[in-house]
């Protein structure tokens, strides 16, 4: 049995119990001869295509590498899902569901072991992290962009060191192919977000730590997209409900988890995110819609629950990281100064293409 981010034995009472939510930050991994992921696919694993006892956690190990679901089982040829995303009652009362959040939050960001790096962006769930643990701060970007200005400002309210990653076109130049060959992806989305990770990993590497403590997951779970803020108005999500928007894009992590985990470990460090917690997630998914979205407002009660942050990091909102560090605007730069124009169809993938060729 060999099993990535949770203990075997804790995996199969999980398995016995079909308890989706066992107290881990996720686990994937090899138990009695079949392969298992949990609930939200926060560790990646694969299996051949054609083969299903060749596995690894890294599809770059396979010929032809077949993701195992999030939430599924595999043994042999067959995938039976054997864990699915509760969908608890909603808090009746908001000063108790803003506590919970607070004290899963906490309790999950503190029961980190050997203070790690810091994925540092200036935003409330960086902050967090940055606010409860000791680690070095690092954020990324090209020069002026919204996430280094973010950054600088909060670490000086917080009264910490930043380590700015500046990025220039030959990084983007050299990383693209490296990132296709690690992830497997090459669409301009997946590229732009995981290009900024991968830059300022690579520097983390070289400064000599081998983890990265990073905030992914928190938009997912307590309301950080635009899109759900607008539901049902939005065309990006089918939801009706706020609440209902926000459990889609959850169902998007493991995908978005599988890219990031393996852009992290191809830069040569090993990602943590205590805001994937199974505590985190479980008082997440009790959040009624006004603790996550109240008019103009997103990621309401893990605001309120920051309350240990000063006033002006907990409100700061934030870009999303492909923008914030202008990693979009300068890839489709660099595409259009390469003969790509934004006339022709997915301009800028036809360019990532261009680089992996």
């Amino acid at each position: 049995m060999v099993m990535d981010g949770a203990d075997a034995a804790v995996v199969q009472r999980a398995l016995d119990a079909r308890d989706p939510l066992p107290g881990t930050q996720g686990f994937a991994g090899e138990l009695d001869d079949a392969l298992v992921r949990d609930v939200l696919g926060r560790y990646p694993l694969f299996s051949e295509a054609d083969d299903h006892t060749a596995w690894s956690f890294d599809p770059t190990d396979l010929d032809d590498p077949d993701p195992v679901p999030a939430g599924h089982l595999r043994d042999g040829d067959d995938d039976t899902q054997v864990w699915t995303l509760p969908n608890p009652d909603r808090y009746a009362d908001d000063e108790r569901a803003v506590k919970e959040v607070r004290t899963a939050v906490t309790e999950s960001v503190d029961a980190i072991e050997s203070t790690p790096a810091i994925a540092f962006s200036g935003g409330v769930d960086s902050a967090i992290l940055a606010d409860r643990l000791d680690g070095p701060l690092y954020v990324g970007g090209f020069e002026g962009s919204h996430d280094i200005e973010a950054a600088r400002s909060t670490a000086e309210v917080l009264g910490r060191d930043l380590t700015v990653v500046e990025f220039t076109h030959a990084d983007l130049e050299r990383a693209v192919p490296e990132l296709v060959a690690a992830t497997g992806r090459s669409n301009p989305m997946d590229i732009a977000i995981a290009l900024p990770l991968y830059l300022v990993a690579e520097r983390v590497a070289a400064d000599g730590h081998d983890r990265l403590a990073v905030g992914q997951g928190a938009d997912e779970l307590f309301g950080g997209y635009a899109k759900v803020a607008k539901a049902p108005e939005d065309p990006r999500v089918d939801a009706d409900t706020v609440r209902g928007a926000t459990r889609e894009v959850i169902a998007s992590l493991p995908a978005q988890l599988e890219r990031d985990v393996l852009t992290l470990r191809a830069a040569g460090v090993e990602p943590i995110a205590p805001l994937l917690d199974d505590r985190v997630v479980a008082a997440a998914l009790r959040l009624p819609g006004h603790l996550l979205v109240d008019g103009e407002k997103r990621k309401v009660a893990l605001r309120r629950a920051a309350d240990f942050l000063p006033e002006s990091v907990r409100t700061r909102e934030k870009k999303a990281v492909q923008y914030g560090s202008l990693v979009s605007r300068e890839l489709d730069r660099l595409a259009r100064q390469a003969g790509f124009k934004r006339r022709m169809d997915d301009h800028v993938g036809q360019y990532i293409d261009s680089l992996v060729e």
